[in-house]
């Protein structure tokens, strides 16, 4: 029986106020309307920009279903929709791609306009919701929310990927691995025989170990005050790493004693202010690139000396690797199927999707690389 242009019920997890677990409902997910396509999800990955939400650091219109890294098939498409038809696997994109932006429209920009990272609505583009639960309406995440059986997105928001793919290790290409391997590759350039320090060596971390490997660096250094993590960081490309808490100096100065006058590239991939401002300091200070992967905290303020700018360095920012999302991501799950990169090595735990508690547990304590929730 066909379920195009009816409600579905079904599963998800939702945020109703911060600090607390998600909490499993039952939802009605209303049918796509025009240029929106209807997904049921089959994977979804646990990332850090998830519990961000949950603990406050980014602020957010609750109720909310979270989750932005995932992979389904499509149920059914809205009028209008013609690049996509039911049962196209495909993954959700956060940042969508529209093709008529500015940003969409210059070779080297990837942050499309419809965007809702700047300053989230939380709903779809006509204003309104597709997510209804206990009669309330629940908000959407960054154009996405992939806690759930089933999710509503706009057409420009999703890529059409191989159907042979496995969902629930190409989830990750929807944010984590794409986010750090293309903060290597593609926003720094990093170039064969450079050195390169990793702040932060999570599952978007170890992605850009990945593509500082991938581009070439003689040196990768790691740095995390989990050494638990370091084991893994370097059978994926790290050189040698370090954990600040065993350092007598502040980590930049290690850095640039440890490369002679500092790396050649470095990337804060954790969003704190501290890490972004060792980063940029531990860079070469005529010709040092570094380049802010992890999302900063809500409403706080960087402070810095500008003589540490007015050298030469160079310091960026990367929103999902810089990667024009409708176009790239179907290209990286090409490159996963011909064993061009490795996202099995980044996938600790697989969990059915009702112990997504445990899965962030995981993620708090450190145990994780990354989990992912199978419906």
């Amino acid at each position: 029986m066909s379920t195009a242009g009816k409600v579905i019920k079904c599963k998800a997890a939702i945020t109703w106020e911060i600090k607390k677990p998600f909490s499993i409902e039952e939802i009605e997910v209303a049918p796509p309307k025009a240029h929106e396509v209807r997904i049921k999800i089959l994977a979804t990955g646990i990332c850090r920009s998830d519990d961000h939400v949950t603990a406050g650091l980014l602020t957010m219109p609750l109720p909310m279903i979270l989750g932005h890294e995932a992979a389904g098939v499509v149920e059914s498409t809205g009028e209008g929709v013609t690049s996509l038809k039911p049962g196209d696997k495909v993954i959700p994109l956060f940042v969508p791609q529209c093709g008529e932006c500015m940003p969409c429209l210059k070779s080297n920009g990837n942050l499309c306009i419809r965007n809702d990272l700047g300053s989230p609505s939380g709903l779809m583009a006509d204003g309104t919701s597709r997510f209804t639960c206990k009669g309330k309406m629940i908000h959407h995440f960054i154009g996405t929310s992939t806690f759930t059986e089933y999710t509503v997105v706009h057409e420009t928001a999703v890529a059409k990927i191989d159907a042979a793919a496995p969902l629930e290790k190409v989830c990750l290409i929807g944010c984590g691995f794409s986010t750090g391997y293309g903060a290597a590759v593609k926003t720094a350039k990093v170039e064969p025989g450079s050195t390169c320090a990793v702040f932060g060596l999570g599952g978007v971390g170890l992605s850009t170990v990945m593509g500082c490997k991938a581009a070439g660096a003689s040196r990768i250094i790691g740095i995390d005050i989990n050494k638990d993590k370091f084991a893994k960081a370097k059978e994926l490309g790290a050189t040698e790493c370090i954990n600040p808490l065993d350092c007598k100096k502040p980590i930049q100065e290690v850095l640039s004693e440890m490369t002679g006058g500092g790396v050649d590239y470095s990337f804060e991939v954790i969003g704190r202010i501290d890490t972004m401002t060792a980063a940029l300091a531990c860079c070469q200070d005529n010709y040092g690139t570094c380049v802010i992967v992890g999302v900063p905290p809500a409403s706080e303020k960087i402070t810095f000396n500008p003589m540490m700018l007015f050298t030469g360095r160079t310091w960026k920012g990367s929103v999902f690797g810089g990667w024009k999302s409708k176009e790239s991501v179907p290209k990286l799950v090409a490159d996963y199927m011909e064993k061009k990169i490795n996202l099995d090595g980044l996938i600790t735990h697989t969990l059915p999707f009702d112990k997504i508690n445990e899965g962030f547990e995981l993620l708090r304590k450190g145990k994780s690389i990354r989990s992912v929730l199978t419906f």
